[in-house]
């Protein structure tokens, strides 16, 4: 990844990790497990953001640049494993 968006990803996953710590005093805590389980949707939210992160910033340098390279095989490649990945996200 190019700096910006690595310092991007980089400060939700901080921002995440402190959510989880936060979420583990929670449960260490006995804390009500709506309350728990709210923090915990919240955390599956921010990864997904995260994972939209990634995936636009793949999109927009890998994949172009395989695009228009216009190498059959590494466009193929690249269209396969996005497939791949699309399969996987399909799955949750």
């Amino acid at each position: 990844m190019d700096s910006k968006t690595n310092k991007l990803v980089d400060n939700r996953l901080a921002k995440i990790e402190g959510q989880v710590k936060g979420l583990r005093k929670m449960v260490t805590g006995n804390r009500y497990c709506i309350d728990i389980l709210i923090q915990t949707s919240a955390v599956i939210s921010a990864l997904k953001r995260v994972e939209d992160m990634v995936m636009e910033h793949h999109l927009n340098s890998c994949v172009v640049s395989a695009i228009k390279s216009n190498d059959d095989e590494q466009q193929r490649e690249k269209i396969t494993e996005l497939m791949d990945v699309i399969s996987k996200f399909r799955k949750q």
